[in-house]
């Protein structure tokens, strides 16, 4: 019993496990008759369900890390790793029904899904620069092959070649910021990397030029601008159900990376890397929420709202304090709910092979189903940061954190650009209500577990928005202790 209990504290138990469900999924789907793919869907779900008990059941655990310093437990991973978990949990949910009418294998799409949640969850806990990467290709490679999986579609196909090459391109320029790093500081280990640059000796010249190829990796990993051009393109290609799996947890993995290397090993070039994340906050949010308004379909106008909103998480790494890096991943946490519940309504509408592109295609959604345009609603609203919905106390938290750090002019920025974004958002909300839908429109059928899913998910978006303060207070838990003891 003791050394039962000894293995349930054993820090990498969830990835470990993960790993050997994955394995188990896969001779299911190899070897079980199964109808639609039900019991792969089953078995990835009871997967990620044990998974996320395994982490809840490590919450006592002390911060330490294990196999030679490569794999770190902290607050940090034990918060990113329920996110990534309960959001790839409804993920599932939703896609479940939108993959059946379409050329997809349910069993691939599942498999891939789980491959990228465990690069998701190593990344998290990366205490070295290889493992940081290796859970870096790790999530990304399943998601470029689930962008193509739809075959015999030319968009997606596109789409998938466009987001393999670059993103190709920006490992390249990631890993090679990585490999300057390690020729400066002489360690792979993440902590001897911030002690090593804070004693000093290294070349300022090439910790400029590693910053600034790490800083560029990211930004493509979280589709910021000016590295933005994959993102409209793939959200457009892709199949919606891909689209959503994108659009949510990786978001939260890809902030990871910047607490790992950014917060953690680079504390030192703070003073570096601030003026280079609010040049591509301010062009995120102000590319992404301007060229949101002209755009008529409505995946990609979702796309443009993906790029501000990285944008202002960014916003709280400028601020640099505690309370912004705290609001940062509030925030990234509330767009992955957010996501999620848009794209959610958007596979549900999209019902009897009429698929929802355009932004007209949800007219007069409240006239067929009142309780789906009032999720889309509240969705819409917290968006736009509109109260009581949590995306206005997730703006209003940067904003705080910028205020509070003296950057008054990038809260001023933010404010009016979040201002001039919520044309598009209230936009949607007046097709919906206010316009007629088509006559010729088939009778939404939806399924019941991915009704309930996503009622369950939008309704987060208001009870979050009246009762925010045991999740930020969770998010600020997760940074009192940013430094890791060595065993």
């Amino acid at each position: 019993m003791i050394m039962l209990a000894q293995l349930f504290k054993f820090p990498a138990l969830p990835e470990i496990s993960l790993l050997g469900m994955i394995c188990i999924v896969l001779l299911l789907e190899l070897f079980v008759k199964q109808k639609q793919g039900l019991v792969t869907y089953i078995a990835a779900q009871i997967s990620l369900l044990i998974t996320f008990i395994l982490v809840f059941c490590l919450h006592p655990l002390p911060a330490h890390v294990i196999f030679n310093q490569q794999f770190v437990w902290d607050p940090v991973a034990y918060v990113i790793k329920l996110a990534l978990l309960s959001l790839s949990f409804f993920a599932f949910i939703y896609v479940r029904d939108s993959i059946r009418g379409k050329s997809i294998n349910p069993g691939e799409f599942y498999l891939l899904g789980l491959f990228s949640i465990l690069g998701m969850l190593i990344l998290t806990s990366a205490n070295s620069l290889l493992s940081l990467y290796l859970g870096l290709e790790l999530l990304s490679f399943p998601l470029y092959a689930l962008v193509a999986l739809h075959r015999g579609c030319g968009n997606s196909a596109e789409a998938a070649m466009k987001y393999f090459i670059l993103g190709a391109l920006a490992s390249g320029l990631f890993l090679y910021g990585l490999s300057l790093l390690y020729g400066s500081s002489h360690s792979l280990i993440i902590p001897a990397i911030s002690q090593a640059l804070l004693q000093g000796g290294q070349s300022p010249l090439i910790l400029s030029i590693a910053l600034i190829f790490i800083v560029a990796g990211i930004a493509f990993k979280l589709g910021a601008a000016p590295f933005q051009s994959w993102v409209p393109d793939v959200y457009e290609g892709a199949p919606t159900s891909v689209t959503l799996f994108i659009g949510a947890a990786p978001k939260v993995a890809g902030f990871a990376i910047i607490i790992r290397l950014l917060i953690e090993a680079l504390p030192s070039l703070q003073s570096h890397w601030q003026p280079l994340l609010a040049i591509i906050a301010f062009l995120s949010f102000s590319l992404g929420n301007l060229v949101a308004i002209i755009q008529t379909n409505l995946k990609r106008m979702l796309a443009y709202s993906a790029i501000a909103h990285i944008g202002y998480t960014l916003l709280g790494l400028v601020a640099g304090t505690g309370l912004g890096y705290a609001m940062s991943l509030f925030y990234v946490f509330m767009y992955g709910l957010m996501a999620l519940a848009a794209f959610g309504v958007l596979i549900i509408v999209s019902q009897a092979g009429y698929e929802i592109e355009k932004i007209n295609d949800l007219r007069g959604l409240n006239a067929r189903s009142p309780w789906l345009a009032f999720l889309m609603l509240l969705v819409m609203f917290s968006m736009a940061g509109i109260p009581p919905t949590v995306g206005f106390f997730a703006k209003m938290g940067i904003l705080q954190a910028l205020i509070a750090a003296h950057q008054l002019w990038l809260a001023t920025l933010a404010i009016i650009f979040a201002i001039i974004g919520s044309y598009y958002y209230l936009t949607v909300v007046k097709v919906m209500y206010f316009e007629e839908p088509e006559s010729t429109l088939p009778s939404l059928e939806v399924a019941q577990d991915a009704y309930l899913a996503l009622s369950i998910n939008a309704i987060l978006l208001l009870v979050l928005g009246l009762f925010p303060s045991q999740l930020i207070w969770l998010t600020k838990a997760a940074f009192l202790t940013i430094s890791h003891p060595v065993y």
